[in-house]
């Protein structure tokens, strides 16, 4: 018989077809147990939201949009992008794409604004999406790592670092703030530094900005499209998963200059034609309708759930790193048995039912060994359990 040598997967295809968050949530899933490996977020969704999600499909709002979204969803991003920029008008026309969550955003950016080959410096502790559609992308991913502070566990940035890691291809930045996994707020004065270095080096910045409204202990979200000269090539990236508590929505989007909508616009659309339509209507509501103490309380609740977590990681004897924003908990799990961060997570899986991920996951081949990550972005009678269980591990 003819050998099928044409028949295999294309140079693209990853090695593995399951990521180790994906993993652990399946096995969490089979024993039953408290999945705090992945954001899932499963809090109430605001009834506004919700209701004129409803409301939008009873209306008949379930065929197909624009590629950029409906307007007047635009029209809130805009408004809001404008409050919180502080830095000029945005035109909801030509400079808003809504977007199939922020991942797509991210992913249909990419396409438009990098060849490949280019180089592209993401920060350590990392989130994987970054790294992987770059690397689909066939861009270069240059991962800068983040130094630990000796003082208080934080993240911090090293300019040094990212200025060595600069070279004749590099072509862009990319920030997450708050930040997935590692909590990290960037401040006003490092976002200055790296908004220096990329007008410097004349490079786009893909700015991913989904968890603004979770920070804690006074620090302050800044998008570093606020900073003068960075309009242009700022790339802001959001969505509603995360505030509204409608991860499987699927519905973000993206805010940058009009010379770049146009062709970010025709790859969104060539791979997702548009984010779902009646649910940009439920959350086209709540920017017209919430009030800001919505946003408010929303640190306020999540700080609670935050230091639920991390007394109950203390108590069980896995040091924490202080997180300053977004809903996760990287801990130092040195104390639980494994060989590796997936082993030592699976080890605390079968002692306590709760799933946490590899900090690995994170990190550059070989790092993050003794890591997880743990998301308390749950109800609180569930995240509570879990706190009951790992104090009795």
């Amino acid at each position: 018989m003819k050998a099928l040598s044409n028949l295999h997967l294309s140079q693209l295809a990853p090695g593995a077809v399951q990521s180790e968050i994906r993993a652990m949530s399946v096995l969490a899933d089979e024993m039953g147990g408290i999945n705090l490996a992945q954001g899932i977020c499963d809090t109430a969704v605001p009834s506004v939201v919700a209701e004129g999600a409803a409301r939008a499909i009873a209306g008949g709002h379930n065929i197909y949009t624009r590629l950029d979204g409906i307007p007047r969803l635009r029209r809130a991003i805009a408004e809001k992008t404008e409050r919180t920029l502080a830095n000029g008008p945005v035109d909801p026309e030509r400079e808003v794409l809504v977007t199939c969550g922020a991942t797509g955003a991210f992913a249909a950016a990419a396409m438009a604004l990098l060849d490949p080959g280019d180089e592209v410096l993401v920060f350590e502790p990392l989130y994987g999406y970054h790294a992987s559609t770059l690397g689909a992308l066939r861009a270069l991913p240059v991962v800068v790592p983040l130094e630990v502070s000796p003082t208080d566990g934080r993240w911090l940035l090293d300019l040094d670092r990212v200025r060595s890691a600069l070279t004749p291809r590099t072509r862009a930045i990319v920030i997450n703030t708050p930040a997935n996994p590692a909590g990290k707020v960037f401040t006003r004065a490092e976002l200055e530094a790296l908004a220096a270095i990329a007008l410097d080096r004349d490079l786009f910045v893909f700015s991913d900005e989904i968890y603004e409204h979770f920070v804690y202990d006074g620090a302050t979200h800044v998008s570093i499209a606020s900073i003068p000269g960075m309009r242009d090539r700022a790339v802001i990236i959001s969505g509603f998963a995360k505030t509204y508590s409608v991860t499987g929505w699927r519905v973000g989007y993206l805010v940058a200059d009009a010379r770049w909508t146009p062709s970010i616009g025709y790859f969104h659309d060539l791979f997702y034609i548009c984010a779902p339509a009646p649910l940009q209507h439920g959350v086209a509501d709540g920017l017209e309708k919430l009030e800001p103490a919505f946003y408010t309380g929303l640190a306020r609740e999540y700080g609670t759930k935050r230091a639920m977590l991390l007394d109950a990681l203390r108590d069980a004897g896995l040091n924490p790193h202080v997180p300053d924003g977004a809903y996760y908990i990287l801990a130092d799990v040195t104390a639980v048995d494994g060989s590796s961060a997936a082993a030592k997570a699976r080890t605390l899986l079968r002692e306590t039912g709760v799933a946490a991920v590899a900090g690995s996951a994170f990190f550059q081949a070989g790092r993050g060994e003794n890591l997880l990550r743990f998301c308390f972005a749950k109800q609180d009678p569930v995240l509570g359990e879990a706190c009951r269980r790992l104090r009795a591990r």
